[in-house]
């Protein structure tokens, strides 16, 4: 009897296919999904505590800054607060005069002001004429708009604040726009307090003449000081 030597190969069994398609489209969904969800937190994390943009929707910073100017102010710097507090971390320095900051305004903390410091904590204050005289000196201010310091003082002093020299408290600032004669500032409703303070605007990255309807080009990547 003939025996035969050459092995059985395996039988092999159909099978369908698995469903990939499907698996794999929900698996793109959820890739994506996450993405989105951690770059809102990012966002949102960096908006917080890192850099906020902001508009300009007035004049008072002329022409420092001009309606329709989108800029970035870094609130690292100063030590970023904490969301719905007025408490801070801690940050790398403290503002000084001649910084351009951001903060909630004394008379209605929903609002965000935009002014540049010209006394700090300590100092005597004085303005007659738009003109900021700081412990009985004049101080320097290349960044007033032309024309807002006459050349000739008129002696009358119409503000609430600084018409006299006054002192300015620890852990508050005294403010001012460069467009002196349109600028409802600390001479008009006090002083603003540290922890009133968002952050220090630093550069112009986007502006929009909304009146001409065109870009002011020269303005982009401009940087604040």
């Amino acid at each position: 009897m003939a025996v035969n030597d050459t092995p059985t190969p395996p039988e092999t069994t159909a099978t369908s296919a698995p469903p990939v398609t499907r698996a794999r489209r929900k698996s793109l969904v959820r890739e994506y999904g996450e993405a989105i969800v951690v770059a809102v937190l990012l966002a949102l994390v960096i908006r917080a505590f890192v850099v906020q943009a902001f508009t300009i929707p007035s004049g008072s910073m002329m022409d420092t800054l001009l309606i329709g100017d989108y800029i970035l102010v870094n609130k690292f710097l100063y030590g970023p607060e904490i969301p719905f507090t007025d408490t801070h971390l801690p940050g790398f320095t403290d503002p000084v005069r001649g910084d351009i900051i951001v903060f909630k305004y004394p008379n209605d903390e929903s609002r965000d002001f935009i002014k540049r410091i010209v006394a700090i904590g300590g100092e005597t204050v004085q303005v007659r004429d738009n003109r900021v005289f700081v412990n009985g000196a004049p101080i320097e201010e290349p960044y007033v708009r032309p024309g807002s310091i006459p050349s000739v003082s008129s002696g009358h002093c119409g503000y609430l604040y600084a018409c006299e020299a006054t002192k300015v408290p620890p852990g508050s600032y005294f403010v001012m726009g460069d467009n002196r004669d349109n600028s409802q500032d600390s001479r008009y409703w006090g002083f603003v307090k540290r922890e009133k303070i968002r952050g220090k605007a630093f550069m112009i990255y986007w502006s929009w003449n909304g009146d001409r309807h065109w870009l002011r080009w020269q303005r982009l990547g401009h940087w604040l000081h």
